[in-house]
């Protein structure tokens, strides 16, 4: 996991089999530094003021600073003072991120590709609907036309009411091996005028053609903005969805381990191919028509594209 360089947050990432990890895990489980660190999150102070702040005995506070210090969330400095010196205290990060331990994938068993959510080589939308860069709006609000702009592979937003966009991965499979399962994961949410904590929308997975299931998403998420959306996109739109992982095997089809249908990896005829087609979309007959936001490395939650993967023996 990546966290992209735009992003302006400072970023303290650890991985759980590092001892570091548990230092940071238990500095962070105490409510008292949890307040200090949002203290700290936008100035910095001495341990008098953080105590004081806080309400805390001084002698309390100089021991959950030593431990902040101790596991790297907090840098502090020596500064002269009217009587000898005074330790002054800074928040080293704004985002913490944990990876938990996995097994070990043979790198000659697993073909991983990245479709920035731009690019779709073919798409039907119904308005609400429109394409959001890093920077800016790409072409016209509720404009399905603005869905074929140039610029569309620029996107890391893309919403819409109802309908599709579909993506074409390159099968990379080496020629004489067995196909074991097949996954596809992104971040998305629904779509409501705005944003909706209660906002159902059934969102439906194609490949090859084939329909794999639906996936009915609760909300349409904001309010709160996301890790990874930029500052000039407005609290009240969405923010960020929910990471969606559909899976194909020998036994079924699944979403986040929980079987939908009884389609198999052979119904989909990806050996041989020299592409695998990718549709995401919402009918327009489905029970809930919510719409749908889609999110892309540099807008939600997740820093990651479209990702399919594909295990083999």
């Amino acid at each position: 996991m990546t966290v992209p360089s735009h992003f302006e947050g400072r970023i303290l990432r650890v991985n759980a089999d590092n001892p570091e990890a548990a230092a940071v895990l238990k500095a962070l489980a105490s409510e008292p530094r949890q307040r200090i660190l949002k203290l700290l999150r936008d100035r910095v102070c001495n341990v008098s003021e953080i105590a004081e702040a806080l309400g805390l005995p001084l002698s309390t506070a100089t021991l959950h600073i030593n431990s902040l210090e101790e596991a790297g969330l907090l840098n502090t400095e020596l500064q002269p003072a009217v009587r000898g010196l005074q330790k002054i205290c800074a928040r080293a990060y704004d985002v913490v991120v944990i990876e938990l331990p996995r097994g070990e994938v043979p790198e000659q068993q697993l073909v991983e590709i990245s479709m920035p959510v731009g690019a779709y080589v073919d798409c039907q939308v119904t308005p609400t609907c429109g394409l959001a860069s890093e920077t800016g709006i790409i072409g016209l609000f509720d404009d399905p036309a603005s869905f074929y702009e140039p610029d569309r592979v620029q996107a890391q937003l893309l919403w819409f009411h109802y309908g599709y966009v579909e993506y074409r991965f390159p099968n990379r499979l080496p020629p004489g091996v067995t196909l074991e399962s097949l996954h596809f994961a992104l971040e998305i949410c629904s779509e409501a005028p705005l944003h909706h904590a209660d906002w159902p929308s059934d969102i439906t997975l194609w490949i090859n053609g084939i329909e794999i299931g639906t996936w009915t998403s609760p909300a349409d998420f904001g309010g709160q903005h996301g890790v990874l959306t930029p500052a000039w996109w407005e609290d009240w739109n969405s923010q960020y969805g929910l990471l969606k992982v559909w899976q194909v095997n020998g036994g079924g089809s699944m979403i986040d381990g929980v079987r939908i249908s009884d389609v198999r990896l052979e119904d989909l005829h990806i050996v041989g191919n020299p592409f695998i087609s990718v549709r995401i979309g919402v009918k327009p007959e489905a029970q809930h028509v919510g719409g749908i936001n889609i999110f892309g490395r540099r807008f939600g939650n997740y820093p990651q594209d479209l990702v399919l993967r594909l295990r083999y023996h």
